[in-house]
């Protein structure tokens, strides 16, 4: 029998006698059939492989376990790391997600809409000149009667409400898209 056709009939008896028991032992480590007879059959080729090199080697199932021990546990380091990624992910996520609900607990969307419209309507009334400007946040956001506000002003009731016409009308071309907001929000409080 030709010397390599010896060599192919070792190997294949070799791999009939060690493939199984080499099989559970990589899958006591990995708990993974498939895994485990993956890494099998990449230790029996890497053997084969290097057989050449390995020509004084007689422990050759030794030699072929330790291959498999080597590739279990690269498995395991690379399975390790995948499962560490993963947490890091999960617990990042869950930061996010605990952070959100703490932020949507305080969250006032009232408040939000009050303020948002506040703004506009300082806005609005920066536009409007300063008498007219002056009579309408005192006649309606300080609630002072047209009387009070003739005292302070020194203008008759008619000029005051002329400026707070004025000022209605500039108000309601302006913050038209806003209205039905100014109106919900006054119901609200």
């Amino acid at each position: 029998m030709p010397k390599d056709e010896l060599i192919l009939q070792n190997f294949n008896e070799l791999f009939s006698i060690y493939r199984n028991r080499f099989i559970l032992f990589a899958y006591s480590y990995v708990d993974n059939k498939e895994v485990a007879e993956d890494i099998v059959m990449d230790s029996f080729m890497y053997y084969w492989e290097k057989r050449s090199d390995l020509a004084d080697t007689s422990n050759i199932p030794g030699y072929i376990l330790t291959v498999i021990k080597h590739k279990c546990l690269n498995y395991l380091k690379h399975k390790l790391y995948v499962e560490k990624a993963h947490s890091e992910i999960n617990t990042h996520q869950n930061r996010v997600i605990e952070l959100n609900i703490s932020s949507l607990e305080v969250c006032d969307p009232q408040e939000l809409f009050v303020k948002e419209l506040e703004a506009l309507l300082i806005d609005a009334l920066q536009k409007l000149p300063e008498l007219t400007r002056i009579v309408f946040i005192s006649s309606r956001l300080n609630n002072k009667t047209y009387k009070e506000i003739s005292a302070d002003l020194d203008i008759t009731v008619k000029s005051i409400e002329y400026h707070l016409s004025k000022a209605t009308k500039f108000l309601k071309e302006n913050l038209k898209d806003y209205l039905p907001l100014f109106l919900l929000i006054s119901f609200i409080k």
